[in-house]
Protein backbone atom coordinates (compact mmCIF):
# COMPACT_ATOMS: atom_id res chain seq x y z
CA UNK A 1 0.00 0.00 0.00
CA UNK A 2 2.83 2.39 0.81
CA UNK A 3 4.41 1.86 -2.59
CA UNK A 4 1.09 2.57 -4.30
CA UNK A 5 0.63 5.73 -2.23
CA UNK A 6 4.09 7.00 -3.21
CA UNK A 7 3.39 6.42 -6.91
CA UNK A 8 -0.03 8.08 -6.68
CA UNK A 9 1.44 11.13 -4.94
CA UNK A 10 4.59 11.49 -7.01
CA UNK A 11 3.82 10.06 -10.48
CA UNK A 12 3.91 13.59 -11.91
CA UNK A 13 7.34 14.25 -10.40
CA UNK A 14 8.69 10.98 -11.79
CA UNK A 15 7.25 11.88 -15.22
CA UNK A 16 8.83 15.35 -15.17
CA UNK A 17 12.14 13.89 -14.04
CA UNK A 18 12.07 11.35 -16.88
CA UNK A 19 11.42 14.14 -19.37
CA UNK A 20 14.26 16.26 -17.96
CA UNK A 21 16.70 13.34 -18.14
CA UNK A 22 15.79 12.56 -21.74
CA UNK A 23 16.13 16.19 -22.83
CA UNK A 24 19.60 16.47 -21.29
CA UNK A 25 20.87 13.06 -22.37
CA UNK A 26 18.58 11.12 -24.77
CA UNK A 27 18.39 7.44 -23.92
CA UNK A 28 16.98 5.23 -21.16
CA UNK A 29 15.62 7.34 -18.29
CA UNK A 30 15.76 4.47 -15.80
CA UNK A 31 18.86 2.83 -14.40
CA UNK A 32 18.78 -0.85 -13.51
CA UNK A 33 21.39 -2.48 -11.31
CA UNK A 34 21.74 -5.89 -9.67
CA UNK A 35 21.70 -5.70 -5.88
CA UNK A 36 21.64 -8.09 -2.92
CA UNK A 37 18.35 -8.29 -1.06
CA UNK A 38 16.71 -10.40 1.66
CA UNK A 39 18.82 -13.49 2.50
CA UNK A 40 21.37 -12.31 -0.04
CA UNK A 41 19.12 -13.01 -3.02
CA UNK A 42 19.83 -10.89 -6.09
CA UNK A 43 17.25 -8.54 -7.57
CA UNK A 44 17.29 -5.69 -10.08
CA UNK A 45 16.93 -2.31 -8.41
CA UNK A 46 15.36 0.54 -10.37
CA UNK A 47 16.33 4.20 -10.12
CA UNK A 48 16.04 7.29 -12.26
CA UNK A 49 19.24 7.67 -14.28
CA UNK A 50 21.40 10.42 -12.81
CA UNK A 51 24.58 9.85 -14.82
CA UNK A 52 25.58 9.68 -18.47
CA UNK A 53 25.00 6.37 -20.18
CA UNK A 54 27.50 3.56 -19.46
CA UNK A 55 29.03 5.51 -16.58
CA UNK A 56 29.66 2.30 -14.64
CA UNK A 57 32.38 1.51 -17.16
CA UNK A 58 34.14 4.88 -16.94
CA UNK A 59 35.78 6.93 -14.19
CA UNK A 60 35.71 5.39 -10.72
CA UNK A 61 33.07 2.95 -11.92
CA UNK A 62 31.22 2.75 -8.60
CA UNK A 63 31.11 6.04 -6.73
CA UNK A 64 30.69 9.62 -7.82
CA UNK A 65 32.00 12.67 -6.03
CA UNK A 66 30.87 16.26 -6.00
CA UNK A 67 32.52 17.20 -9.30
CA UNK A 68 32.20 13.87 -11.12
CA UNK A 69 31.89 14.75 -14.85
CA UNK A 70 29.72 11.68 -15.40
CA UNK A 71 26.86 13.22 -13.43
CA UNK A 72 24.06 14.87 -15.37
CA UNK A 73 22.99 18.34 -14.27
CA UNK A 74 19.52 16.95 -13.63
CA UNK A 75 21.05 13.95 -11.91
CA UNK A 76 22.97 16.15 -9.50
CA UNK A 77 19.69 17.75 -8.41
CA UNK A 78 17.81 14.46 -8.27
CA UNK A 79 20.46 12.89 -6.06
CA UNK A 80 20.55 15.93 -3.81
CA UNK A 81 16.80 15.63 -3.19
CA UNK A 82 16.72 11.79 -3.48
CA UNK A 83 14.25 12.05 -6.37
CA UNK A 84 16.18 9.33 -8.21
CA UNK A 85 15.01 6.84 -5.56
CA UNK A 86 11.26 7.31 -6.20
CA UNK A 87 10.89 4.41 -8.70
CA UNK A 88 11.86 2.05 -5.88
CA UNK A 89 8.23 2.37 -4.77
CA UNK A 90 7.69 -0.46 -7.25
CA UNK A 91 9.93 -2.66 -5.11
CA UNK A 92 7.78 -1.87 -2.08
CA UNK A 93 4.80 -3.17 -4.02
CA UNK A 94 6.62 -6.32 -5.13
CA UNK A 95 7.94 -6.99 -1.62
CA UNK A 96 11.60 -6.92 -2.66
CA UNK A 97 12.25 -3.85 -0.49
CA UNK A 98 10.73 -2.08 2.48
CA UNK A 99 10.72 1.60 3.35
CA UNK A 100 13.20 1.11 6.22
CA UNK A 101 16.08 -1.33 6.11
CA UNK A 102 19.72 -1.66 5.05
CA UNK A 103 20.44 -0.21 1.63
CA UNK A 104 20.98 -3.16 -0.75
CA UNK A 105 24.65 -3.42 -1.76
CA UNK A 106 25.90 -4.20 -5.24
CA UNK A 107 26.49 -7.87 -6.03
CA UNK A 108 30.23 -7.20 -6.36
CA UNK A 109 30.87 -4.20 -4.12
CA UNK A 110 32.07 -3.77 -1.44
CA UNK A 111 32.68 -7.50 -2.07
CA UNK A 112 30.77 -10.56 -3.37
CA UNK A 113 28.27 -12.23 -1.05
CA UNK A 114 30.53 -15.23 -0.37
CA UNK A 115 33.17 -12.92 1.09
CA UNK A 116 30.91 -11.49 3.81
CA UNK A 117 31.77 -12.82 7.26
CA UNK A 118 29.17 -14.76 9.25
CA UNK A 119 28.57 -11.67 11.38
CA UNK A 120 28.20 -9.37 8.38
CA UNK A 121 25.66 -11.68 6.72
CA UNK A 122 23.17 -10.67 9.43
CA UNK A 123 22.45 -7.48 7.49
CA UNK A 124 20.57 -9.69 5.02
CA UNK A 125 18.23 -11.03 7.71
CA UNK A 126 15.81 -8.17 6.95
CA UNK A 127 14.49 -6.70 3.72
CA UNK A 128 16.62 -3.93 2.22
CA UNK A 129 15.17 -0.46 2.50
CA UNK A 130 14.91 2.81 0.65
CA UNK A 131 16.44 4.39 3.74
CA UNK A 132 18.09 2.88 6.78
CA UNK A 133 20.12 3.28 9.97
CA UNK A 134 23.40 3.77 8.09
CA UNK A 135 21.82 6.43 5.87
CA UNK A 136 20.82 8.58 8.84
CA UNK A 137 24.21 8.07 10.50
CA UNK A 138 26.47 9.44 7.83
CA UNK A 139 24.83 8.43 4.57
CA UNK A 140 27.51 8.39 1.82
CA UNK A 141 30.24 9.51 4.16
CA UNK A 142 30.34 6.16 6.02
CA UNK A 143 33.08 3.66 5.12
CA UNK A 144 31.69 0.25 4.15
CA UNK A 145 32.90 -1.76 7.14
CA UNK A 146 31.20 0.72 9.47
CA UNK A 147 28.15 0.85 7.20
CA UNK A 148 27.73 -2.91 7.45
CA UNK A 149 28.11 -2.74 11.24
CA UNK A 150 25.27 -0.21 11.36
CA UNK A 151 23.15 -2.39 9.08
CA UNK A 152 23.75 -5.45 11.26
CA UNK A 153 22.90 -3.49 14.40
CA UNK A 154 19.62 -2.47 12.79
CA UNK A 155 18.80 -6.06 11.80
CA UNK A 156 19.33 -7.17 15.40
CA UNK A 157 17.34 -4.31 16.95
CA UNK A 158 14.55 -3.68 14.42
CA UNK A 159 11.34 -2.31 15.93
CA UNK A 160 8.48 0.00 15.06
CA UNK A 161 9.92 2.79 17.20
CA UNK A 162 13.35 2.48 15.58
CA UNK A 163 11.79 2.56 12.12
CA UNK A 164 9.80 5.66 13.07
CA UNK A 165 12.98 7.33 14.32
CA UNK A 166 14.81 6.51 11.08
CA UNK A 167 11.88 7.81 9.02
CA UNK A 168 11.84 11.22 10.69
CA UNK A 169 15.64 11.43 10.67
CA UNK A 170 15.54 10.67 6.93
CA UNK A 171 13.10 13.51 6.32
CA UNK A 172 15.51 15.88 8.04
CA UNK A 173 18.49 14.49 6.14
CA UNK A 174 16.78 14.83 2.74
CA UNK A 175 15.66 18.40 3.36
CA UNK A 176 19.09 19.40 4.62
CA UNK A 177 20.80 17.41 1.79
CA UNK A 178 23.42 16.40 4.37
CA UNK A 179 26.11 13.76 3.69
CA UNK A 180 24.89 13.18 0.13
CA UNK A 181 28.31 13.33 -1.55
CA UNK A 182 31.18 10.88 -1.31
CA UNK A 183 33.94 12.87 0.37
CA UNK A 184 36.44 10.17 1.26
CA UNK A 185 37.33 6.52 0.87
CA UNK A 186 34.18 4.40 0.90
CA UNK A 187 36.17 1.22 1.41
CA UNK A 188 39.27 1.16 3.60
CA UNK A 189 42.16 -0.09 1.40
CA UNK A 190 43.72 -2.09 4.22
CA UNK A 191 40.41 -3.87 4.96
CA UNK A 192 39.17 -4.59 1.46
CA UNK A 193 38.57 -8.31 2.08
CA UNK A 194 35.67 -9.15 4.40
CA UNK A 195 37.28 -12.46 5.41
CA UNK A 196 39.97 -10.46 7.19
CA UNK A 197 37.42 -8.59 9.30
CA UNK A 198 35.64 -11.44 11.06
CA UNK A 199 36.62 -10.03 14.42
CA UNK A 200 34.66 -6.87 13.75
CA UNK A 201 31.34 -6.82 15.56
CA UNK A 202 28.12 -6.38 13.59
Amino acid sequence: MLGVAILVCFWWLILLACLAIYIEDPGPVFFRQRRLGLHGKEFTMLKLRSMKQNSEHTGSGVYSGKDDPRLLKTGRLFRKLSIDELPQALHLISGKMSLIGPRPPLTYHPWPLEQYSDQQLHMFDVRPGITGWAQVNGRKGVEWHRRIELNCWYAENVSFLLDAKIFFMTVGTVFSTADNVNTGATLAPDNSNAKDTTERSC
